[in-house]
């Protein structure tokens, strides 16, 4: 019951994504590097969830956050980031959901990361063959 109280809570984030949390990383690469090593740990719901002791979005959030098991070590250490520099850019991807605590990310903010790789191998116009 309560794993699937989790998934129903966290659906409810996810299906109300808001596109205009791209621009909080639009500039910052440490923040990007971040979402791109969350991509790359492991993260699992406690074994045994704490209760849920309200309803706001905020509560509900919290309480995703405080169930959701994985390595802070790990996740700095694979942004590369000083710790000091990775609990001071951790907590806005966390606040403003740009971070799921199932190891996902939100898909707007997934989207603008695909695209921004893809402009980086995007095939450059050929030069036009010299002339001797």
């Amino acid at each position: 019951m309560s794993d699937e109280l989790y998934a129903e809570k966290l659906a409810h984030f996810k299906e109300n994504e808001r596109p205009e949390v791209v621009l909080l990383i639009a500039d910052d690469l440490d923040l990007i590097k971040i979402i791109v090593a969350w991509t790359n740990t492991t993260v699992v719901p406690s074994e045994k969830l704490s209760p849920l002791r309200g309803d706001s979005e905020s509560e509900v959030w919290q309480w995703l956050w405080k169930n959701a098991v994985y390595s802070r070590e790990e996740l700095a250490a694979k942004s590369a980031l000083t710790e000091y520099g990775f609990e001071k850019k951790m907590a806005p991807l966390i606040g403003n959901r740009l971070l799921y605590p199932d190891g996902t990310v939100n898909s707007f903010v997934q989207r603008y990361l695909r695209d921004r790789v893809l402009k980086l191998f995007e095939a450059k116009p050929k030069r036009a063959a010299r002339k001797p």
